[in-house]
C-alpha cells in the first residue's frame, strides 16, 4: 500500500517540530499544541496518526533504528563472516547513518538532555552486535556474548560520541577508515 504523499510530509513536519523542541526540553515537557504550532498543522491532523507524544517519538525513533539496523548490516552484503583485515571501509554505512540523523544524534549526545535517550539507542546497537556475534562471528566459549556486545556497542558509540564533540566534522568516509584502523589496531602484542 502506497502512502499518500501528504501523510508523508505531514510526519516530516512533525517529526522536525519535534527534534527542534527535543533541544530544549526533555519530551516528558513537550505538549501536542507546542508541536503542532511548530510543524503548522492543526491538533485534529495530529490526533490522526498518534495518540499522544510519545507516540510520534516512538514512531521516529523506529525509523532511525530501521535505518541504523540496515546501515549497520551493509558490509554482510558482500561476504558472510567479516574478517577486519580484509574489511573494505567503503562497505561501512554506520557512520553514514549518523551523517542522515545528525539532527537526531546532536540531540541524544547533548548533555542537555536525559540519559535515557542514550540507553535507548545502546539497547538498540547491544542488541544488533549481539545478534552479528552469534550469526557471524567465532566467539571463544570463555567469553560471554551479552558482555562482548556491550563491549563492541559502547566502543562504537564512544567513537560515535568523540565525532559528535568534535562538531562532526570528519567525514562519514574518514570515520569508516578509522574505525577499520582500530579494529586492526593489536595492541600490547
Amino acid at each position: 500500500m502506497k502512502t499518500d504523499l501528504r501523510v508523508l510530509k505531514t510526519k516530516d513536519a512533525l517529526h522536525e517540530s519535534l527534534l527542534s523542541l527535543l533541544k530544549e526540553r526533555a519530551l516528558e515537557s513537550i505538549s501536542i499544541t507546542e508541536i503542532c504550532k511548530a510543524a503548522k498543522i492543526n491538533r485534529g491532523t495530529f490526533y490522526q496518526h498518534y495518540g499522544k507524544v510519545e507516540d510520534l517519538f516512538e514512531e521516529y525513533f523506529k525509523e532511525i533504528m530501521k535505518d541504523l539496523a540496515e546501515s549497520y548490516q551493509a558490509p554482510y552484503k558482500y561476504v558472510e563472516r567479516i574478517e577486519t583485515t580484509k574489511l573494505n571501509p567503503a562497505t561501512i554505512r554506520i557512520f553514514h547513518h549518523i551523517e542522515k540523523f545528525k539532527k537526531f544524534y546532536f540531540i541524544v549526545f547533548s548533555k542537555n538532555v536525559p540519559l535515557a535517550y542514550y540507553y535507548l539507542l545502546f539497547d538498540e546497537i547491544h542488541v544488533l552486535m549481539k545478534e552479528d556475534f552469534i550469526a557471524h562471528q567465532k566467539i571463544d566459549k570463555d567469553v560471554a556474548v551479552d558482555m562482548l556486545s556491550a563491549y563492541q556497542s559502547n566502543a562504537i558509540l564512544g567513537m560515535v560520541i568523540e565525532w559528535y564533540r568534535q562538531d562532526f566534522n570528519k567525514s562519514a568516509a574518514e570515520m569508516n577508515e578509522q574505525l577499520v584502523a582500530i579494529l586492526n589496531l593489536r595492541l600490547g602484542g
